[in-house]
This record gives structure tokens, C-alpha cells and sequence, in this order.
């Protein structure tokens, strides 16, 4: 083949460009030191596991249940451990990003609809973001909650500006962002003093109540969208490749072995965070009897008195705006990999940030501005059951390309783990179609 000709085939462009390959990774014979440099892109996604979305269901599923939701965290959590291995494998092993295989595996029509139905998940969880950091502004510095959801729309700025600096930067600034969620939540554990046979009970065996009772089953499919976020999955093929491993079959095979050790292990982080956040709310709501409180405005004015330790609430206030700085950055990848993947279209970073939060801050202004606070717990709830039913259709393409050889070659899933992951997303769907059977006849 000639010269020329060579030269005029368009190679597809990396995932994310700006920093595919840019973070460089140790050849030392010393395991450590080579993990260390696949250590960031899992704590990247874990954020979306620990948001303020995560915080309105845990809050509302341990004051009103006690315990009994702990059993869905824990499986919501192993399901996220399973599905982002799947999607870090994926852009290993193929080069690409679940939402560029979309688009070449579907065509325009059908990506431009799973690229609709991605950006509406974006949106629902940017929503949860806007929403948590403003109730922490108000909490910590008495803002208005009108006002702090306006002044959350500057942080693209901060966002912008450190990704400028490169991407190591941006995982310093999320794993800084994520020790001090843990340290806050560490106080409040040990204050709470919960009953630890219930927790360890209820963590790993589940009660019939789960399904039976039509309140917990829309509370624990919320925790569910708000533990497996479906633009994780198209976010994590992608950043998984900003590493400069070797592109060889070797290579590809230690940088997935690494990069799911990042990954579980953050996850681990974040189950410890989601089911902390679930314990306080019993130990100290559900135990003394008040059992509506669901909105982190009352969680926050009642933590103080009732630990009756001083600075506990502001503690607790600290950690909602970690909680929805740290969401803010992954949100603003996601959007670029969808829309970049699915449609091709690339915007300037702070015009697909100002799009994003716009579609975040306009519906929240409204809410807000017609019930007040009353009405941001029950938006925050349902921007959580949002990402649950559009996680299928970013889970079945995931499972079905993991499972392809003509794709994946010799990272191909073996036949039990394509198994599990085919009983994880029917699993998936059928709480959802549940969900909206029981949400149909009003029960």
C-alpha cells in the first residue's frame, strides 16, 4: 500500500485526547511503585458512588428503615466492582471507549438516542451535585439556597483551571476531596455508636421487606442508581487509557490486572462511605424515634443535639461539599466522553460544563424558588432513581462487547464471568420494570 494512501486513512482519535497516554507509568521490577502510577482513575469514578444523590437516599432509607437497606449498598456496590472491571477491560483491551463502540457497533440513529439518554443521566446526577453543594453553602455559611445554586455554576471555573495544570492534578485533587469525605464520616460513626450485630447482619443478609414493601423498593432502587451511575461506565473505559502502559498484549494484560485493583479498592472506600452515611441515619434518627427525617437540611440541624457533641453537624456539612466538588470533575469528563463518543462533536471544555450545569441549575431553580427546601429532598431522590433506569442501556452494550472475541480478542469474558455479568443487568432491569409497575398502579 502506498505512501499516500496510507496517509489518507483517517485513524480513529483516542478517547479523551487531551489526555490519553499522558500519565507515565514506572518500569521499576517493584510492584508497588508500578501500582502507583494505575492508582486515580478509580477514585475518580468512586466519587459518583459517595454524591450528594447518595446522601438523600442513604439518609432517607436509614431514618425510616434502620439497618435493612445496608444489604443493598452492599450489593449495589459489588454490582459497581463487576460493571467497572467490565468497562476498564473494554478500553484496555479495544482502545476505545463504551461510547465509541456504540456509535460504530449501532450507527448514528441509535447512538444519538443512547447519547440522549446518557446526557439525561449526566443531567440527573449533575442535579444531585447543584443541589448538595448548595444545601452545604447554606448549612455552612447560611447562603440562601437560591443563591448557592447559582454560585455552584462557578466551579467550572476551578474545574478548567486545574485540568490545565494535567490530569494527575485532577486525581490529587479527588483523593484530597475523599479523605476528608472519610474523616468527617469516621467522627460521625464513632459518635453515632451503632449497633454493630444489626450492621453486619443486615449487610450481608437481606430482608424480604426489600421487595415487599413498595417505600423501601423505591428507596433501594434509588441507592442502586445512585451506587452504579450509568455514565461511570463510559467514563471509566476511557480514563483507564490515560496511562502510558504498552500497548501490547502484555502490557494491556498488567495495566488491567492494576487497574482493577485501583478500582476495587476505591469502591471499597466508597461502600465505606455510602453505608457510614446509611448507619449515622439509624443509629441517630432511626433509633430515637424520628423516622421522616430525610432531608439532609434536618439531618444537619439534628445531628448536633442528638450525638450532643458540638461541631458534629458542621462536620457533616463539610463533607456535602466535598461530596459535590468532587462529583462536579467526573461529571464534566462524562459529558465530554458521550458526546464525543456518541456523536462526535467536540465542544471547548467550558462551554460543555456551562451546558451541563445549566441543565442542572435551571429545573433545581425553579423547584426551589416554588417550595423551598421541602422540595429539593424529593428532586434529589428522584434524580437517583433517573440513573437507575437509564443504566441498562449503558450496562447490556458494556456486557455484550466484553463478550464479543471479535472485539476483544483474548480479553474476551470467560463463560462465568459473562454469566455474572448477564445476571447482574437482568438483575438490574427487572428491579427497574418492578419499580415502574408498582409506580403505575400508585402503590
Amino acid at each position: 500500500m502506498s505512501t499516500e494512501l496510507l496517509s489518507s486513512i483517517a485513524l480513529p482519535e483516542p478517547s479523551l485526547p487531551e489526555v490519553h497516554a499522558s500519565v507515565r507509568i514506572s518500569r521499576s521490577p517493584i510492584y508497588w511503585r508500578r501500582l502507583l502510577g494505575f492508582l486515580g482513575p478509580g477514585f475518580l469514578i468512586s466519587v459518583g458512588y459517595m454524591d450528594p444523590g447518595n446522601w438523600a437516599t442513604d439518609i432517607a432509607g436509614g431514618s425510616r428503615f434502620g439497618y435493612t437497606l445496608l444489604f443493598v449498598i452492599m450489593a449495589s456496590n459489588l454490582m459497581a466492582i463487576l460493571l467497572q472491571s467490565l468497562s476498564l477491560k473494554l478500553g484496555v483491551a479495544t482502545e476505545r471507549d463504551l461510547a465509541q463502540l456504540c456509535h460504530e457497533a449501532y450507527g448514528r440513529w441509535v447512538s444519538f438516542a443512547l447519547w440522549v439518554g446518557a446526557e439525561i443521566a449526566i443531567a440527573a446526577c449533575d442535579l444531585a451535585e447543584v443541589i448538595g453543594s448548595a444545601i452545604a453553602l447554606n448549612l455552612l455559611f447560611h447562603i440562601p439556597l437560591f443563591y448557592g445554586v447559582l454560585i455552584t455554576g462557578l466551579d467550572v471555573l476551578l474545574i478548567l483551571v486545574i485540568q490545565r495544570w494535567g490530569f494527575r492534578y485532577v486525581e490529587a485533587l479527588v483523593i484530597t476531596l475523599i479523605v476528608t469525605i472519610i474523616g468527617m464520616f469516621g467522627v460521625q460513626m464513632f459518635l453515632s455508636k451503632p449497633e454493630y450485630w444489626p450492621v453486619f447482619k443486615n449487610l450481608f443478609i437481606p430482608s424480604p421487606s426489600i421487595v415487599s414493601n413498595p417505600d423501601m423498593l423505591y428507596i433501594a432502587i434509588g441507592i442502586l442508581g445512585a451506587t452504579v451511575m450509568p455514565h461511570n461506565l463510559y467514563l471509566h473505559s476511557s480514563i483507564v487509557q490515560s496511562r502510558r502502559y504498552k500497548r501490547t498484549p502484555e502490557g494491556k494484560r498488567e495495566a488491567i490486572f492494576m487497574a482493577n485493583v485501583d478500582s476495587a479498592l476505591a469502591l471499597t472506600v466508597a461502600l465505606f462511605v455510602n453505608a457510614a452515611i446509611l448507619i449515622v441515619a439509624a443509629a441517630v434518627f432511626n433509633r430515637s424515634g424520628h423516622f421522616e427525617v430525610a432531608a439532609i437540611q434536618d439531618a444537619y440541624k439534628m445531628l448536633s443535639p442528638l450525638l450532643g457533641a458540638a461541631g458534629a453537624s458542621t462536620l457533616f456539612a463539610i463533607a456535602l461539599l466535598a461530596s459535590g466538588q468532587n462529583s462536579s470533575i467526573t461529571g464534566t469528563l462524562a459529558g465530554q466522553v458521550v458526546m464525543e463518543g456518541f456523536i462526535h462533536i467536540r465542544l471547548s471544555p467550558w462551554l460543555r460544563r456551562m451546558i451541563t450545569r445549566s441543565l442542572a441549575i435551571i429545573p433545581t431553580i425553579i423547584v426551589v424558588a416554588i417550595t423551598g427546601e421541602q422540595g429539593t429532598e424529593k428532586l434529589l431522590i428522584l434524580s437517583q432513581v433517573i440513573l437507575s433506569l437509564q443504566l441498562s442501556f449503558a450496562v447490556v452494550p458494556l456486557v455484550l462487547f466484553t463478550g464479543s472475541r471479535k472485539k476483544m480478542g483474548e480479553f474476551v469474558n470467560g463463560r462465568w464471568l459473562q454469566g455474572l455479568a448477564w445476571f447482574t443487568a437482568a438483575l438490574i432491569a427487572g428491579l427497574n420494570a418492578w419499580l415502574l409497575i408498582e409506580t403505575a398502579m400508585g402503590r
